[in-house]
Order: structure tokens, then sequence, then C-alpha cells
């Protein structure tokens, strides 16, 4: 299957765009859930990192951007160790996802960090996810152990 210009365009262009929080809560909330089912979980995360590899990135300030791009929100970095890196995710975006009980909604997103994280440092990688309700903030954890 080939790319699509559109995507790698839209991608590459820094021209401000703005997106409907209703669409964007109806395909996130309640469309893919509705499609996948109870495997929704372990498919938005090998879809993810599916992404990850169509989009690969050859540094941390380029996931920080691909987020902002892709308008999943503003991505930062908490704490960084020798095998361990903490993420903060924020954004109006995401506060129905984290004040929800559903613990899948952000398996695409930990999923695709997961994949650059492994790219970039080629090691085996994952991505923990935990929503602070009380922040309206999501916390991703992503270790990593090299191959040998």
């Amino acid at each position: 299957m080939k790319d699509s210009t559109v995507i790698v365009d839209t991608i590459n262009t820094d021209e401000p765009r703005t997106i409907s929080i209703f669409g964007y809560e109806l395909i996130r909330e309640i469309l893919l859930p509705e499609i996948l089912g109870k495997d929704t979980p372990e498919i938005l995360y090998w879809a993810g990192k599916r992404l990850a590899r169509k989009f690969p990135l050859t540094d941390i300030a380029q996931i920080i951007d691909f987020f902002t791009k892709a308008s999943w929100g503003q991505l930062e970095i908490k704490k960084e160790s020798k095998t361990e890196i903490q993420f903060e995710l924020f954004s109006p975006l995401i506060v129905s996802r984290v004040k929800s009980k559903a613990e899948y909604f952000f398996q695409l997103e930990a999923g695709f960090i997961a994949q650059q994280i492994e790219l970039q440092k080629e090691a085996n990688a994952e991505t923990f996810e935990h929503p602070v309700k009380k922040s309206n903030i999501v916390l991703f954890t992503v270790k990593w152990e090299k191959n040998y």
C-alpha cells in the first residue's frame, strides 16, 4: 500500500489547523471501540507501533512535534534515566478520556512512543500509560532493554 502524500504533506507543514473535539471523540471514544470490541487495547497499541514504523523519527524532539501535529496533545519529558523515560501528555482533547473509566484510550499513543523509542535506542521497548484524573494528564513510562 502506497503512503498518502496528503498525510505526509500535512505532517510536514507548520500551518496551524483546528480539529473538532466532537469529531475527534466520536472516532476515538465511540467508533474505534465499537469496531474493535474487546481487543481494542491490544489493537490500538499495535496500530500505534505500526504508525511509528511508517513515520520513523530520529529523536525525542520529533516525537514531541509529531504529537502536536497529530493533535494528540502536548508531550513533555518529565524524567529520564539510562533505561527509562517518562512523558506527560496534556490537551483539552484528552480530558474526557482521562476522566473515563476505560483503560485503553491511550494505547495508540503508547504503542507509537514504544516503537519510536525502540527504533531510536535499538532496544526492546514497552510503554505503560497512567492517566491522572486529578490533573487531566496522562503519564507514559517507557522502559527499554538492549538487544544482545
